[in-house]
Order: structure tokens, then sequence, then C-alpha cells
């Protein structure tokens, strides 16, 4: 017998159903994972390895390191299939207290930033077919804050996808299986059309002739400060810097475990579901920069006159996918692109959306979060825990300081991957006799693998991204004295 309590996670008269299967299960992994980054964070990354053989390395290490975790995260899944997913891990594994940081962290940052980040997505890449929904079109100006009918729009998206979870799973597996089915056959299919057709001469020469000779390109205000010339250490630092926009783009994996108690055959479906998304997700990602590389040079001058010149690099704000859109389609590029991404971000959110409201729902039966998110409606669906989380992110989304706070956040979403896989470790020996129905893949050697690339690239950010990591730590931090507060405030409530 399992000797871990159970806490109050599931102890209600109201039952989550388990409406979702192993397809379903894997396209809430696929679309959380694919959003927008995959279409512009490797201009960033192009910029800091600046060779094309880095550029895939980066891409390769990230995907060993996504799969891994994956794989990791697979037992304690079918260990405790339970609401809240890594929350309940770290909870565990260690106390509530690191349970409620990692909830608090999820609440206040990076889940409902990354859904204001990808509404606002949505809603700029709408903007291209729609001109109205431009950025500049200012509606008013309270208080000397400019809102604009992008952020209206991107909220907009919020409430329709909050209101398509409250109605019920069932809806929103619908719509996450047709977004999430439509926005990968079409990455796959620019994937094709990239290297079988839109690949060239000048590229492939530019870009495989050597590929191993790296320069980081330093911006100093939006222009090249310096370029440095990447040998020894400065490869690996390079390498780890870039990894922050790769490996952004592959995280939210783990939002399946969220919703443990709503899958049927959790103990089987939520670790293949996690094997074979992550694994299709990275095989995407890697054959999209394989796409672009074929299809543009990666290196580039900002003051490019056309796409060819500007190069992966210095893409048109960074929309690499577009760019090379563009040398495939010709004008109508554009608009491919963005009925693509709009695709691509609608899906994704939806996924974000149905996930992160389990995990305050679990909070809440902790008496960690406020008591009302821990009930179901008669959908059995959190639905007061789905409305807070798109509050929050709704005026993230206005205050415009999202894509701020998602970089922050970025050191504190890799420590606390590492502190859910070195959970592994302390659950085998706090509770051996504990059911296992699937147990880490290559355990011990792929989790210590996974800790040590993991612990490596936070201690390159935290040395050469200061300001990508201390923020993100206080952030966390601040969590301890509502902690506190919270669980007083609780108890005293309890006597009363």
């Amino acid at each position: 017998m399992t000797n871990f309590k159970i806490s109050n996670t599931e102890q209600s008269n109201v039952e989550f159903r388990r409406e979702l299967g192993l397809f379903d299960s894997t396209m809430i992994v696929i679309g959380s994972m694919i959003g927008s980054g995959i279409f512009i964070v490797s201009a960033d990354i192009s910029r800091t390895v600046g060779s094309s053989g880095l550029l895939l390395l980066v891409w390769l290490i990230t995907g060993v390191i996504t799969i891994i975790g994956a794989l990791s995260y697979g037992e304690l899944a079918a260990m405790m299939p339970h609401a809240g997913g890594q929350y309940v891990y770290l909870r565990e594994s260690y106390n509530p207290l690191i349970g409620f940081l990692y909830g608090w962290t999820l609440f206040l940052v990076i889940q409902t930033g990354t859904i204001a980040a990808v509404a606002v997505a949505f809603a700029k890449f709408t903007a291209v077919i729609f001109p109205w929904f431009s950025s500049t079109n200012i509606l008013f100006a309270p208080f000397g804050l400019k809102i604009h009918t992008g952020q209206i729009l991107a909220i907009f998206s919020i409430i329709v996808l909050t209101y398509i979870n409250i109605r019920g799973l069932r809806q929103a597996k619908i719509v996450q299986g047709l977004f999430t089915t439509a926005k990968t056959l079409a990455l796959f299919g620019l994937i094709l059309l990239g290297i079988f057709i839109g690949s060239n001469a000048q590229a492939i020469s530019a870009n495989f002739s050597n590929i191993w000779q790296g320069k980081w390109i330093h911006l100093v205000d939006g222009k090249i400060g310096w370029v440095e010339s990447l040998t020894g250490f400065s490869i690996i630092a390079a390498i780890g810097v870039a990894m922050v926009g790769s490996i952004f783009s592959s995280v939210a994996w783990e939002n399946i475990t969220f919703t443990a108690s709503e899958i049927k055959n959790p103990k089987r479906n939520i670790p293949l579901s996690l094997f074979f998304g992550t694994l299709i997700v990275i095989t995407l990602y890697c054959l999209a920069n394989v796409a672009y590389l074929l299809v543009l040079p990666l290196a580039g001058n900002p003051g490019g006159k056309d796409i060819m010149s500007m190069g992966i690099q210095f893409a048109a704000e960074d929309r690499v996918g577009t760019a090379a859109a563009n040398l495939i389609f010709g004008e109508p590029a554009a608009i491919i692109m963005a009925l693509l991404i709009m695709v691509s971000t609608f899906g994704c959110n939806n996924g974000l959306i149905l996930a992160g409201a389990r995990v305050y729902y679990a909070m809440a039966k902790d008496k960690l979060f406020f008591k009302s998110t821990g009930t179901l409606n008669k959908n059995s669906v959190p639905s007061k825990a789905l409305i807070i989380q798109g509050v929050w992110a709704s005026l993230l989304c206005l205050s415009g300081t999202y894509s701020q706070l998602l970089d922050y956040v970025v050191f504190a979403v890799l420590i606390f991957y590492i502190l859910t896989i070195v959970g592994i470790f302390i659950l085998r020996k706090k509770q051996p006799n504990a059911e296992r129905p699937y147990k880490a893949f290559g355990y011990p050697f792929l989790p210590i693998l996974y800790i040590f690339l993991a612990a490596s690239v936070a201690i390159i950010l935290l040395l050469y991204k200061p300001e990508y990591t201390w923020p993100g730590l206080i952030i966390v931090l601040l969590g301890i004295p509502v902690y506190f507060v919270w669980t007083k405030l609780s108890a005293e409530h309890i006597q009363k």
C-alpha cells in the first residue's frame, strides 16, 4: 500500500470526471508546449551562438532535457495521479511550504503570465489580418496606462476560453484536439515545404560551410554593441544563455499532470502522453530549425534591406517563421503565418487555462488558496479557480508586464523542475513500498543527467543573466511570508 497522504486534494463530494483518454492527454501536452516561440526565439538564439551547428545543438540539448524530464515525471504521475500534479509531488517530496511556493509562483507569474503572453501574441498576429487590433490603436489611457485594441482582443480570447472550460471538460478537450491537430499538421507542412521546396543554395552554403564557428552578438539598445568570438568556456556559456528561449518554448508539458484526476487510466496514460507529446514537439522544433537553416542564412545585418540580408539573426521583429514563409510563399506568407500562429496560440492557451486551474483547486483543498477555488461546479470543473486565473491573466495583459515577468521566472521554472526530479530520489527513500506502476526511465542515471544539465543552465543564467534570475527568486521567496500568514489565518478560521 502507498503511504503518502493525499491531504484534502480529492476529498470532495463532487468528483472530477475521467474523460481524457491518451489522445486527449497527448493533445494537452503538445498544445500547451507549442505556442508562438518556435516561430520567433531562434533569432535570439542565433545572435547568441552565431552558428548553425550551435543553433541546432541548443535545440537538441533542450530536447534531451525535456524528454528526460517528462520520462522522469511519469513515475510521480503514476504514483500520485491526483489533481494538482507537480504541486502535489513537491508537497509530498518536501513539505507543504515548497508546494505552496510552486503554486504561488505558478499563479502569480508562470501560468497566468504565459496565458497573458500567449493571448497577446494571438492578438498581435490577428492584427496582421485585421489591422484594427494593432497595438498602436489606443482606445483610452486611464491614469496614463494606454489600453489598445490588441489587449482587448487578448482579454476577450481569455474570457472565451475560460467560458468554454467552465462549460465542462468535454467541450474543452474538443477545442484542444481540433486546434492542436490543426497547428501540428500546419507546422509539419511548413517544415516539409521549407526542406523540399524553399531550400536554396545561398543559405545552405552560408550555414553549413563552417557549422561550429560561433560568434555572440551583444546588443545594446537594440543595436550591435560588440561581437564575441566563442572559444572554450564561452561556447558553453553562450549555449546556456541561448537556452532561455528554447527552454521556455518547450515548457508546460507538465501541465498534463495537473489534470490527473480527469484522465482515464492515469497510471498508464500520463507517462505515455508525456513521452509521446514531448517527443513529437521536440522533433518538430528541431526539424523547424533545420528548415530555417535551409531557407535563410543564419548570419544577418540589422540594417539589411531584404529578408536574405537580415538573415535569421535579424529577421524583422524576430519573426523567423514569417521570414522563411515569405521566401516560400511570397506575398501571402504574412497572412499564412498569422493564421498558423493564431491557431497555435489559441490552442495553446486552451490547454494552459484548462490545466492551471486544477493546481489552485488542489491548493485550496489544502487550505493554501481561496476556499471557493476548491469547489467544482455542476460540470465537474473548478469554475471559481478558472475565473480567478482568467481575471489575473487579463490584468497582466493590461499591465503589459507579463513579458518581463516571464523573463524573471525562467530561472525559477528550472529550479522547480530540478526540485521535482530530485523528489523522485527522496520519495524512493521515504516511501520505498509505495506503488509505482511506472518507474523513471533510466533511473538513476537519466534523472541525474537531467539534474546536472538543468542545474548547469541555471548556474550559467545566474552568472551571465542576473537580470533573469534574482527577480525570479525574489518572486518565489515573497511566497514564504504569504504562506505563514495564510496558514495562520486558516488555522484561526478553523478554530472559530
